[in-house]
């Protein structure tokens, strides 16, 4: 489901987080289109926190840490990455108005990036929103092999660190369906998210620089607590 939003009317950081307590996001048509659609899938993806599944060549590219994981540090950059023109997709659902709310909610606390680095270079990541104990993934780039999923099994752990229940995907993805994201319909989605909402979780309870192996080792002991 989806409505088209009015021009005139203002979107505010507060009405946005509403909109996600509802179970709704927004999404342009193109970069240059400054409307929005309220989107409410009648299926919904969401990311199991306790059966994350990391392929084990993807665990020792996560381990090894060749890549510099940062939380927070790169709005701009990771915006900017994900709305950017790549193989198979000229055009973006990311227009200025999307650009402009999201940067709202990051200097709010309620957006966060997580990024990767190789060096001084921003290769890959992702940004979303964080709400009580829900977090809404909203989009993610790679410029070198596995930056994306770097990122995230980075937001994967760091989630579970930080008591989160829900991991929204929005849609499931060939990409995203390997972590062992589910499909679940629209009432059941509702379900999750009101429980999410009431909870108290804290994005920032893991240190900023926690290792590969960490992130590693607290998806394994949230795996062997759901067995």
């Amino acid at each position: 489901m989806a409505s088209r939003d009015d021009i005139m009317i203002e979107i505010t950081p507060q009405v946005l987080l509403k909109a996600y307590s509802c179970g709704i996001f927004p999404m342009a048509e193109s970069a240059d289109d400054p409307a929005l659609y309220w989107i409410e899938p009648q299926h919904r993806g969401i990311l199991p926190l306790d059966i994350v599944h990391v392929p084990k060549r993807l665990a020792r590219t996560v381990r090894q840490g060749a890549l510099r994981v940062a939380i927070d540090t790169e709005y701009e950059g990771v915006i900017e990455g994900c709305a950017a023109e790549r193989a198979g997709r000229r055009s973006t659902w990311i227009n200025s108005r999307i650009r402009g709310l999201y940067r709202d909610l990051f200097r709010l606390g309620h957006c966060h990036t997580v990024e990767v680095w190789n060096g001084d270079r921003l290769v890959g990541g992702l940004y979303g929103v964080a709400l009580g104990g829900a977090f809404f993934g909203e989009s993610m780039f790679s410029y070198e092999r596995d930056a994306s999923k770097i990122a995230l099994v980075h937001l994967a752990g760091r989630l579970i660190a930080g008591g989160f229940t829900l991991l929204d995907t929005q849609f499931v993805t060939d990409h995203l369906r390997q972590f062992g994201t589910l499909e679940i319909d629209r009432d059941e989605f509702h379900r999750h998210l009101d429980t999410a909402l009431g909870v108290t979780a804290d994005f920032m309870r893991l240190p900023l620089d926690a290792s590969g192996e960490k992130i590693l080792d607290i998806i394994a002991k949230a795996q062997r607590a759901a067995a």
